[in-house]
């Protein structure tokens, strides 16, 4: 039985984790840069360990800095949290290799999913629905002339390893197609050490729907709701909502069945999601991110099950605790990221908090790792933390995100919060019939 953890992360996500840890009566340790010394996680925790300087590469990337900490700690597992180590299948086979618990899927299927080209084989063999593809790599310019013919325009390429929008080319004619080719190429080996690109239909207007799921390892599995992440800036996520508000009782059961039905088949172990693309009543699945989401929360409130603690119980050995025929969703989640940037140009805003006040509002949650006095570090990633709202029904929760937006007090730093209000004021977003393309298409007159 896991009785101490090391979390392989920083920021709101590694206070989540040491909460519902404590809450289990389970012991926890910190790792942190010498940039987040003063960080939450640091002080939340039962043990805390520097595992090197600001540089994500030499401290939370070092995979032997963290296995040697949770080693010298006398834990009994690492849970990685998400982004950095967490769909990383080395990190895991060390992790296990050395005695401890991953507390996340098996190596094999992080390898599997990971490879965006593997992980459409995958979903494809496991009955889920795939947009037109070039069934693999593209390896010349010529292959994708050819194939682009074949699909039709437009096309989008997208590096096979890649993740957070990183590799992503659009194209329109074949005149743009080898520069957009090249241009994924490169931008693929630079980010992530591999430059394979594959190719699918561009769909020109869909919604982002994603299936929340959990395995036990064993076969056994069950679909936790859906949730509409279709508002999106230059491919990343800004608010995401449970469940969809514009699925028909019948497209919802059926995406959940079929996402069921595919852990199932695989034998996944834990916390995953399958993204799909919806379009013309359509969906598509587009990969699977074999790790906890940050939008995760959502989930959590609307159907009131703790997914982290799912992942312990689950890295345990034990059976699930959750059953697909008591899951009832309850109401209605939204969830908006916060971001220290300024609202208007998007840069960047690190810097001291001179004052911070979180409304007090019925149905309110605010997962963060920031406090009075605390200096948001510039060295990595802009979010500082997730506001969540929890009403009756759509309508509710919309009113209830705008009341602790405009009662929100963080100072001395730029926020994203006006952004906020104005999508949650405009009659494209309350109508509910957004498009992953809707914000980018607004973002001038908002």
């Amino acid at each position: 039985m896991i009785k101490k953890i090391l979390i392989a992360n920083r920021g709101e996500i590694a206070v989540r984790i040491i909460r519902a840890a404590k809450e289990m009566g389970i012991k926890t340790v910190a790792v942190y840069s010498k940039a987040d010394e003063t960080s939450l996680h640091v002080k939340k925790a039962d043990q805390a360990v520097c595992i090197g300087p600001a540089s994500v590469k030499e401290s939370y990337l070092n995979k032997f800095a963290l296995v040697t900490a949770a080693l010298i700690t006398g834990c009994d597992a690492i849970h990685p949290g998400y982004g950095f180590l967490s769909e990383n299948e080395e990190f895991a086979e060390i992790i296990e290799k050395h005695g401890l618990m991953f507390i996340g899927p098996k190596p094999s299927d992080i390898k599997k999913m990971g490879d965006k080209i593997a992980a459409k084989e995958t979903a494809k063999s496991s009955g889920l629905p795939i947009v037109p593809d070039s069934n693999g790599e593209i390896a010349t310019i010529e292959q994708a002339k050819k194939m682009a013919e074949k699909i039709g325009y437009p096309v989008i390429l997208k590096a096979a390893y890649g993740g957070g929008g990183r590799g992503i080319r659009k194209v329109f004619e074949e005149d743009a197609l080898t520069e957009a080719f090249l241009s994924a190429r490169k931008e693929g080996e630079l980010a992530f050490g591999n430059p394979a690109v594959y190719m699918e239909k561009y769909l020109t207007d869909p919604k982002h729907i994603e299936v929340q799921i959990f395995g036990d390892g064993r076969g056994r599995a069950v679909a936790i709701g859906e949730r509409d992440c279709s508002v999106q800036r230059r491919h990343q996520k800004v608010i995401e909502e449970a469940l969809a508000p514009t699925l028909t009782s019948r497209q919802r059961d059926y995406i959940w069945e079929t996402a069921k039905r595919a852990v199932e088949k695989m034998k996944y172990r834990g916390a995953g999601t399958f993204e799909f693309l919806f379009e013309n009543n359509r969906f598509y699945f587009m990969e699977m991110n074999t790790r906890l989401q940050v939008e995760h929360p959502i989930t959590e409130e609307v159907f009131g099950v703790d997914l982290v603690k799912e992942q312990i119980r689950i890295a345990n050995g034990q059976d699930l605790s959750i059953r697909q025929r008591y899951l009832r969703p309850q109401g209605h989640a939204i969830e908006c990221r916060i971001n220290a940037e300024d609202p208007e140009t998007f840069l960047p805003n690190p810097g001291k908090i001179t004052k911070l006040v979180v409304p007090n509002i019925e149905g309110l949650r605010f997962d963060s790792f920031i406090y009075e006095g605390f200096t948001v570090p510039s060295n990595y990633d802009s979010m500082i933390g997730k506001v969540i709202v929890h009403g009756k029904d759509r309508a509710d929760a919309i009113e209830k995100l705008k009341k602790a937006l405009s009662e929100f007090v963080i100072e001395g730093i730029k926020t994203n919060i006006p952004l906020h209000l104005k999508i949650l004021n405009n009659e494209g977003f309350i109508s509910g019939n957004y498009s992953q393309n809707w914000l980018e298409k607004n973002l001038s007159s908002l």
